[in-house]
């Protein structure tokens, strides 16, 4: 081997299913792990790599610090040479903060908020006219040119359109030596004990002075622009005699027409997380959440004691059902009338309350009192609540509406407008990156020179960093785009731009599967910037299975030969194409000794469901037909709006006419085809569970039947175990100092958690007498640690058992651990889990399946048996929508719907439908230019 200096040596690698590897990863490289799912790559890359990295930072703290960390446990492997500092970015989402948005993230937007604050030009939201600051110097010379000759009245504001009697105020300025005010346009004498009206809104300034205006009177006017300055807060008005207009100067920002005026601006100034710049409104969210009427009554044709009112449910003998009979004798209506036949004066008191006292409304115990309203009981526990489960039970019968205030922009009226070239901080926040971009070259044109000597280094700054985004592909999103609705593989490639522009050298980065959710347009832009980062000095790892970054790579290494047991040894190493040569299934598909299958162009069943007048996002107010019993791949460039058009309108639309989800769809006009389909089902990429305590065999149900096996067992029934004595999830059975978990927690305070194996039970999860139960040799805890494939044969007796858990086989997973914690399974694992759960339950062959990305994750040979299923559900009459990148799905599709023609407000548009051949025929579509490609590639390697 060579020197630690210029390679990262691992020696004994054992972490997981890895069999004791040995593997050598050159420096400054862009090296690629690569292997079938499970085969052990974020075993290697991330639990053994970068989990000694972690550990041998926090070993560097003091042993003082260390204390308060607690311990890290140390990766199972020999030695790692050459380690340099590691730093992980993977397909986590950033940040659940809704106050977080990819500006922030990023910091573009703080750069944003110091260049409008130092750059920026005010002008008055009244009448839209630049606001001016003047010196008394300036003040005084305008006042001398343009009120020459004339008689004019100096005046303080003191109180702008505020109700009282200020009595106090008057006889302060008495007492500070001045003899007239003018209040609401009448100028007074004030005499002591002098008041205003206390209900009225009132104006009132301070008469400072009466001056005739000359160069003689120079002096005198400057005394007077300084007096009236001190007492008016900065801001004084001119009065000529006769003149209607008043003019206003000030030394802050001012508008001469209107006399509003701003404070002088600072960064925080256009910041939503902060007082100084957030809307009152809303608070710097962009949104207020308002009762949603048609959740509050879903269904007007059913009466109250029906569940009419969705909030207090169905018929109880209880305080509210009495109170709402009660107003119903009042106004003419019974518990048994439809909720539409109600009297309108009615239904306001039962939604809103009433403050009449009345003895038609009474309680049990013969007090009067008034109707709180259910909308009013809504907001009042939304808003005064303590309780979390309260609160969130509240809030399901709420939307998230637009601020009318802010009009979602998150800031105050007056942030709004400070401009620059026209545009302020929300419009640009509102741009796609790649118009931003455009914006952002053309703009020292239209700058002053004073502007272009503050403005240009923030400017570069900026420019650099949307740069950075728009590399890694990303030209789609906006600033303001909420964090929470970032897929991983944006999230991560943000984290990336990120460290690009960080400029960090001599780092070891570890990405993993960065080309999620790409099209394969936009894959060259990303491996450019992975390059970028190795070329800094850099070593770049990352766990992939697209074949143009594996083909782009300096080095590969490829796990195997299968996965679970049957992997976690080191098939090929070296060049791509050197490891061509190697016999591993990688090698096989890139060198298309395996082929994927093709499209079997079925016809379908000739019925359709067709969505019209979509519109939601960037979706340009589009029709698009799915044509039934086929498999359908849905494509198009990333953020062209297939997510917005199948996950956030279709699915929510069909889920509420077949379930009546409160989910509300993004706006269209109809779908028509409904009576076609049985159901719909969406298997999406959300975990199966948020805790270590959630694992397949929970979230299929197969568990159940397994802790029913072992209850029954003779041993079982001798000791008095029922099925819950084998739950860890329950007081009994379950290890007493875990609670069933198998982990401790540490917390890590700055760092993330770590969590290592609990020391009474050694991570088994059960009580010592729990374990001596055995069932064919093994304890409930040695069945949660098989592999789904040891699984199989073990149960293979067990009809009832087998079939659940032989359907996580047949969608790929027979490498996991029935027991394994979902918080370690990637997305795609999590997505074939719920897959397998539906193919275990009984078909109706008339279904509608929605997927985004199946193939995430996922190998070559994993993407040929996830379309084999796939292709099953087709054949017995079932619907599949996918949303995909992946060119070997896109090519075995039936039908596909091609959206674009770019990301963004370019995007939202039906660019081509029909067949793959189809699709390649349109010169307008993008998918189909590299699908074209594809095709030719296959044809090829037919001929080899």
């Amino acid at each position: 081997m060579q020197t630690e200096h210029e390679n990262i040596e691992v020696y004994g690698a054992r972490e997981h299913n890895l069999k004791n590897i040995d593997v050598v990863i050159p420096r400054e490289k862009l090296v690629v792990i690569t292997g079938l799912s499970g085969s052990g790559k974020s075993s290697l890359a991330f639990d053994t790599i970068y989990a000694e990295g972690q550990r041998r930072y926090m070993e560097s703290f003091s042993a003082y610090a260390r204390q308060f960390l607690g311990s890290m446990e140390r990766p199972d492997v020999d030695k790692i040479n050459g380690l340099s500092p590691v730093i992980s970015i993977e397909q986590k989402t950033t940040n659940q903060n809704p106050r977080s948005t990819v500006g922030t993230v990023t910091e573009i937007y703080d750069f944003l908020r110091l260049m409008f604050a130092r750059a920026g030009e005010a002008y008055s939201y009244i009448t839209g006219d630049k606001m001016i600051r003047l010196s008394d110097e300036q003040i005084v010379d305008i006042i001398l040119k343009e009120y020459e000759d004339k008689q004019i009245t100096i005046l303080s504001p003191v109180v702008k359109a505020r109700k009282g009697h200020y009595r106090e105020l008057f006889e302060q300025i008495r007492i500070s030596g001045f003899i007239r005010v003018r209040i609401d346009g009448e100028i007074t004498e004030i005499k002591k004990g002098l008041q205003a009206d206390r209900y009225k809104t009132h104006d009132i300034e301070i008469v400072v002075d009466k001056i005739s205006v000359s160069e003689a009177s120079r002096n005198r006017i400057s005394d007077t622009v300084k007096t009236a300055m001190k007492f008016g807060k900065n801001t004084l008005m001119v009065h000529t005699e006769g003149a209607k207009k008043i003019r206003y100067f000030s030394r802050n920002l001012m508008c001469p027409v209107s006399g509003i005026s701003y404070d002088e601006p600072a960064p925080n100034t256009f910041s939503f997380n902060s007082p100084y710049g957030a809307c009152p409104k809303c608070n710097g969210l962009g949104t207020i959440p308002e009762i949603d009427m048609s959740v509050v009554i879903p269904n007007p044709k059913k009466t109250i004691r029906q569940g009419g009112l969705a909030p207090i449910g169905e018929y109880k003998n209880n305080w509210i059902f009495n109170e709402l009979d009660q107003i119903g004798k009042k106004y003419g209506y019974t518990l048994n009338t439809p909720v539409e036949d109600i009297p309108e004066e009615a239904m306001s008191v039962i939604l809103y309350g009433t403050n009449e006292i009345s003895g038609n409304i009474h309680s049990h115990s013969g007090h009067d009192v008034t109707f709180e309203g259910i909308v009013s009981f809504l907001i009042n526990q939304y808003e005064e609540t303590s309780s979390p489960s309260v609160k969130k039970w509240a809030q399901s019968f709420m939307v998230k509406n637009i601020c009318p205030e802010c009009n979602g922009s998150r800031l105050k009226k007056e942030s709004l407008w400070f401009k620059i070239n026209e545009k302020n901080i929300a419009e640009l926040s509102n741009m796609d990156l790649s118009e931003l971009q455009n914006w952002l070259q053309q703009l020292p044109v239209h700058l002053t020179d004073k502007q272009k000597t503050i403005a240009t280094e923030v400017l570069k700054e900026i420019t650099k960093r949307v740069g950075f985004l728009l590399d890694v592909g990303l030209d789609y999103i906006t600033l303001n785009r909420s964090t929470r609705s970032l897929s991983g593989g944006e999230s991560q490639r943000i984290r990336l731009a990120t460290q690009i522009g960080s400029q960090l050298v001599g780092v070891l980065y570890i990405l993993d599967e960065p080309s999620i959710g790409l099209h394969q347009r936009d894959n060259k832009r990303l491996i450019t910037a992975l390059k970028e980062l190795r070329d800094l000095g850099n070593t770049v790892i990352v766990v992939e299975h697209d074949r143009e970054t594996i083909e782009a790579a300096d080095y590969v290494i490829d796990l195997g030969p299968g996965a679970g047991n049957f992997g976690g040894n080191v098939v090929a190493t070296g060049t791509p194409e050197e490891t061509l040569n190697q016999d591993s299934l990688t090698a096989h598909y890139l060198s298309g000794k395996i082929k994927m299958p093709d499209s079997k162009l079925r016809k379908g069943n000739g019925k359709k469901i067709t969505i019209n007048g979509a519109r939601g996002n960037n979706l340009k107010n589009i029709s698009v037909s799915l044509p039934l019993g086929k498999l359908i791949c849905v494509t198009g460039v990333s953020g062209s709006g297939k997510s917005t058009l199948i996950n956030e309108t279709l699915y929510p639309a069909l889920n509420h006419h077949f379930f009546r989800s409160l989910a509300k769809p993004l706006p269209y006009t109809n779908i028509k085809g409904l009576e076609n389909i049985d159901k719909v089902i969406e298997i999406d990429q959300s975990p199966i569970g948020r805790t270590p305590r959630s694992n397949p065999a929970t979230y299929t149900g197969v568990f159940t039947d397994i802790r029913n096996l072992f209850a029954q067992l003779p041993e079982a029934k001798i000791r008095g175990y029922s099925p819950g004595s084998f739950s860890f999830n329950v007081v009994g059975g379950r290890c007493d100092t875990c609670l069933g978990a198998g982990l401790k927690i540490i917390q890590m305070n700055f760092l993330p958690d770590v969590h290592v194996h609990c020391e009474t039970c050694g991570g088994q999860r059960y009580k010592r007498e729990i374990l001596e139960v055995r069932y064919r040799g093994k304890s409930i805890s040695d069945v949660l640690n098989l592999s789904i494939d040891e699984a199989v044969e073990f149960f293979s007796n067990l009809p009832a058992i087998l079939h659940k858990i032989k359907t996580l086989k047949d969608v790929g997973l027979g490498y996991i651990t029935l027991g394994q914690s979902s918080t370690t399974l990637s997305g795609g694992e999590a997505q074939r889990v719920k897959l397998a759960t539906e193919l275990s339950k009984k078909d109706t062959g008339n279904t509608f399946y929605i997927l985004d990305e199946p193939t995430t994750g996922l190998h070559f040979e994993d993407v040929r048996i996830l379309l084999m299923v796939l292709q099953q559900l087709v054949d017995k009459g079932n619907t599949v929508v996918v949303i995909e990148h992946n060119m070997d799905v896109i090519r075995a599709a039936d039908h596909i719907i091609d959206l674009g023609p770019e990301g963004g407000m370019k995007g939202g548009t039906v660019i081509a439908e029909g067949t793959p051949e189809q699709i390649i025929k349109n010169k307008l579509s993008i998918t189909g230019k590299y699908l074209e490609k594809e095709i030719e590639w296959h044809n090829k390697m037919l001929v080899l």
